[in-house]
């Protein structure tokens, strides 16, 4: 990254910051000198919090002893996209009372009673939704799928596909979390797994251990994993490796036959859309002799994939990425990306299932975006 591309981030959040301080801080004229200050010093801290997620400070401790501040950091994300969306209408309603009473002083004590009332009201909303936001995301469920086809064998009418993807774990979620998720997918006692990437943030070495209860999962027909673009950032063959270590079967652009009662299926999957050099997604190779007229299951993380294999006999495409928006309204940005948010749809004449994710990625927090596990039963029409 040139150093003018990393810039820029600094700044729009320096400049973000600078808003909420004078929205909360100044613009309400509280009478003491020292609530600029505080709040200056809480930003500032919650700012190094949030610099931990991406192990700028705890390299010397352990991930569990730094997970407090990380988690504290990537919440702190979340409560600012709500105190956007409510300051910047304060802001407004304050510059049309400066405009509208623009003989009278400008309206200065008008605007000194509105921002005090407005300036905590929306603080003390957005701290309210990231709190519930935290409790929404630390609850995910199976959401159920049913998928009819009539090129499924008879054999396989019935079958259960679990659907785990964007699990995040690492700084912020804890192995305590991805042994929720496993919990969930096994009692749902799904015949395969299909895990479509992005199961983790950062290095293998420093949280190989968050994901380590995924070796539990259970399936008859197996667990089978694809990268998302989040194994792309950082680490991408040493994560590879890892899955495989834990039991996992990596499609690297490669499909396998499943198999039941002298019956088969396809199972085939790529790397995720972001991949490059020897994780470049290569749809080519990973439907190479498989038969168009079977039943085909297409693994790939975002959905935004099925215009790669439009035609080529997927029946099925299993994918993540989305998070559903993960906080409202982020949902209604999704589609700029996306062909999809969430749920199932038809993309470039391919059906396509979405799971809006078991885990979060930054903030654990989501809101009117509820983790999910889709179980999707398969069935010959």
């Amino acid at each position: 990254m040139s150093a003018l591309a990393a810039l820029v981030p600094v700044v729009v959040l320096g400049g973000f910051l600078a808003f909420v301080w004078h929205r909360l801080a100044v613009a309400p004229r509280w009478g003491r000198r020292w609530v600029p200050w505080l709040l200056a010093l809480v930003l500032a801290a919650l700012v190094a919090a949030v610099l931990e997620q991406f192990d700028v400070w705890g390299g010397a401790w352990s991930a569990g002893t730094m997970r407090p501040v990380a988690w504290t950091g990537a919440a702190f994300l979340a409560t600012c996209l709500y105190l956007f969306l409510g300051l910047v209408p304060v802001a407004l309603v304050s510059g049309a009372i400066w405009l509208l009473r623009w003989r009278h002083d400008h309206g200065r004590d008008a605007r000194r009673r509105f921002n005090r009332v407005a300036a905590p009201l929306v603080a003390a909303l957005a701290v309210g939704l990231t709190g519930y936001g935290a409790w929404e995301a630390s609850h995910p469920s199976a959401t159920a799928f049913e998928v009819a086809s009539p090129e499924l064998p008879a054999q396989f009418d019935g079958a259960r596909v679990a659907l785990l993807t964007d699990l995040h774990a690492g700084a912020v979620r804890s192995a305590g979390f991805t042994r929720t998720v496993v919990d969930l997918v096994n009692a749902q006692r799904p015949d395969v797994v299909v895990i479509a990437g992005d199961l983790v943030d950062g290095t293998a070495a420093r949280y190989r251990q968050e994901i380590a209860p995924l070796a539990d999962l259970e399936a008859p027909l197996g667990v089978y994993v694809t990268t998302g673009n989040h194994e792309m950032y950082r680490d991408t063959a040493n994560w590879v490796d890892e899955f495989r270590r834990l039991g996992l079967t990596v499609l690297a652009n490669e499909h396998t036959p499943l198999e039941r009662d002298g019956a088969s299926i396809t199972l085939a999957g790529v790397h995720d859309y972001s991949g490059t050099g020897p994780f470049t997604p290569d749809p080519d190779a990973a439907l190479s002799g498989v038969d168009a007229a079977g039943f085909t299951l297409y693994a790939a993380h975002q959905p935004r994939q099925a215009f790669a294999v439009e035609g080529r006999g997927v029946d099925l495409q299993l994918s993540g990425h989305t998070h559903g928006g993960q906080l409202w309204p982020i949902r209604y940005l999704v589609p700029l990306q996306q062909p999809m948010v969430d749920g199932e749809a038809t993309v470039a004449g391919t059906r396509v299932i979405t799971s809006r994710g078991a885990g979060a990625w930054g903030p654990a927090v989501r809101v009117l975006a509820p983790p999910e596990v889709p179980i999707i039963t398969l069935r010959r029409s």
